[in-house]
């Protein structure tokens, strides 16, 4: 697939969510889509769109989304320049760059405290800048992403400076995008230059796989060396296949980290267990002793020393004095030849398994191999929908849809019979399967806590007391699997017009509060037949998400409902609140025993 169709087809999924009533702005709908596919592929947390723009102050300001890490030190805040094209155009970065400077200019009125005080109570943008006054300071990590359907020419711009934080500006293009979603590797544009870095090539030994699936190298790299590609391309060094953000407050093994650099930087390497990469290409060159060293990398990837990575680099911006000039961190990359997609996400799964002894990766991408997703990856490929025709997709491996369309549609004709039959409507993610279940489940404040901590609570939900592997679902547990999904898919769309801001929380919470009120008696075999909830259903859930949204502001008490729906005292609340009765007309809901 050709960026220019990739552009068209984009394009067709915005003009497909506007249509569907999904949201009547089509900037809003290429916002979310955007947004969610770098949180799926952790370049980013679990984003809410924000959609704000005002002229503040003779400021304007702008805002289309945000996102912040679970520990609250991390924020991405988001802000869109769309324009519908369908031909490939380019944007000047003289354009881009005013976005994010209007989207900093909100993050610098929120961070002092201005902004909040001009915004009404009720306006959807004042709780969140009332929290980034509050947080603020605690915060490690600041980027703002502009997104477009245009091509930029930069795709970065100098770091900026708010309230003494460091603010990281990226672009994130059609072009990128197209990297990310049609090639499937998000790292392919890391590369490093070893001669502009340190000075010269790393000296290494080298040992070449014979017929095996990667070549190897040991090295050291400077500690100066490591932080500039930390600077460069922050989080995204650890996020494409492992996706483990991390901490980085001085505490358990971070504190010995930054003790060690600090008190000791010429013992670093002796101290240190080291970190491991994992890269798509590697070139050689000569260091100065005349043997042989690694000038190149490309694609690359830590896959185990987040916290010694990100600790170098905010140690020597917290304490300019640190000495990282005799600091050398032990590496061991590998360079991977494996040309099947799927076949090398599993390989650097167990890479990132088997290095990993003291970071968390995240359980979502350790688990792709797990029997229980391969069974449901099997069922999804050999159960029809009941027109004989369709499919849902699982996609077991990050990336593994796109693959298909481009491995199987290789002609005009064949990709438009494959979407039809196999529509990017019915794609389900490991994690999107995750949120489905735990909500029907009653756990709604589960799946508030994000993605990867959702799909960390399911997964061991599954997993029975001796540890064992769980019992393989069923035909008949995935035809309710997908039933259950495509009830929260048409209760989204169904309900993003209706609420502007946390949609995501209303949704869940509604989710929950129908499966406790009436979810033993629906009849989700007939959601399976019908491939879809009736008009009926679908009103009783806007009933009830209203009423769901009333108990969320109230009980939040002035505090961000994305943070609150984490609370398990806001689950009791919101589940434990009196509604209004059932409709007696919903053909889905079976007569009381």
């Amino acid at each position: 697939m050709e960026l220019e169709d990739f552009l068209r087809e984009t394009q067709a999924e915005v003009r497909s969510a506007v249509n569907a009533g999904d949201t009547p702005y089509a900037e809003v709908a290429f916002s979310d889509i955007v947004m969610q596919h770098m949180a799926e592929i952790g370049m980013t947390f679990e984003p809410v769109a924000c959609a704000y723009q005002a002229r503040v102050s003779n400021a304007i300001l702008r805002l289309s989304g945000y996102a912040m890490s679970d520990e609250g030190d991390q924020l991405d805040l988001f802000v869109s320049l769309y324009d519908g094209v369908d031909e490939i155009t380019s944007v000047p970065d003289s354009e881009t760059l005013t976005a994010a400077m209007q989207c900093l200019k909100f993050l610098g009125m929120c961070a002092d405290g201005r902004l909040a005080a001009k915004l009404d109570p009720s306006d959807d943008v004042r709780s969140l800048a009332e929290t980034l006054r509050g947080v603020y300071n605690d915060l490690e990590q600041v980027r703002i992403f502009v997104l477009t359907d245009k091509q930029a020419k930069s795709k970065n711009f100098k770091t900026q400076e708010v309230g003494g934080k460091a603010v990281r500006l990226e672009v994130m293009d059609i072009e990128r995008l197209y990297r990310h979603l049609a090639e499937g590797k998000p790292r392919d544009e890391l590369e490093v230059d070893f001669n502009e870095v340190s000075g010269s090539p790393l000296p290494c030994v080298y040992v070449p796989g014979d017929d095996g699936d990667y070549d190897y190298a040991l090295t050291a790299i400077p500690g100066d060396a490591l932080r500039l590609l930390y600077e460069k391309f922050g989080a995204r060094l650890l996020e494409a296949n492992v996706r483990s953000f991390l901490s980085v407050k001085a505490k358990g093994v971070n504190a010995g980290i930054q003790a060690t650099l600090r008190a000791a930087p010429d013992r670093f390497m002796a101290y240190n267990n080291g970190i491991v990469i994992v890269a798509d290409e590697m070139r050689f060159g000569k260091p100065a002793d005349g043997s042989t060293g690694i000038a190149w990398l490309r694609g690359l990837q830590i896959v185990n020393g987040g916290q010694t990575t990100a600790s170098i680099y905010f140690v020597k911006r917290r304490h300019p004095d640190t000495d990282l000039s005799k600091v050398r961190v032990p590496a061991k990359i590998i360079v991977m030849r494996e040309q099947d997609p799927a076949k090398e996400e599993a390989l650097i799964s167990d890479i990132s398994r088997y290095a990993n002894s003291q970071n968390a990766v995240r359980q979502s991408d350790l688990s792709a191999n797990k029997p229980f997703h391969v069974e449901i990856e099997r069922l999804a490929s050999t159960i029809y929908c009941p027109d004989g025709v369709g499919r849902w997709f699982y996609e077991r491996a990050a990336g593994s849809y796109n693959t298909l369309l481009s491995r199987e549609g290789n002609t005009p004709a064949r990709l438009k019979a494959l979407k039809e039959a196999i529509p990017p409507s019915r794609r389900i993610t490991k994690t999107d399967l995750a949120k489905y279940i735990n909500a029907w489940d009653l756990k709604p404040e589960i799946v508030a806590l994000g993605s990867q901590k959702n799909f960390d609570k399911f997964m061991l939900t599954l997993t029975p007391a001796d540890g064992s592997e769980p019992a393989p679902p069923t035909a008949a547990d995935y035809k309710t699997m997908i039933a259950k999904a495509k009830l929260y898919k048409d209760a989204t769309k169904h309900l993003r017009p209706m609420f502007p801001s946390f949609q995501a929380n209303v949704t869940a919470y509604t989710i929950a509060l129908l499966s406790q009120r009436l979810g033993s008696r629906i009849d989700l075999e007939r959601i399976w037949m019908k491939q879809g909830a009736s008009p009926q259903l679908l009103e009783q859930i806007s009933a009830w998400a209203k009423e769901v949204n009333a108990v969320l502001q109230t009980s939040a008490k002035g505090r961000m409902i994305s943070e609150w729906a984490k609370k398990p005292e806001c689950r009791e609340e919101v589940l434990g609140a009196a509604y209004s009765e059932a409709a007696n007309d919903i053909p889905e809901v079976r007569a009381p025993a």
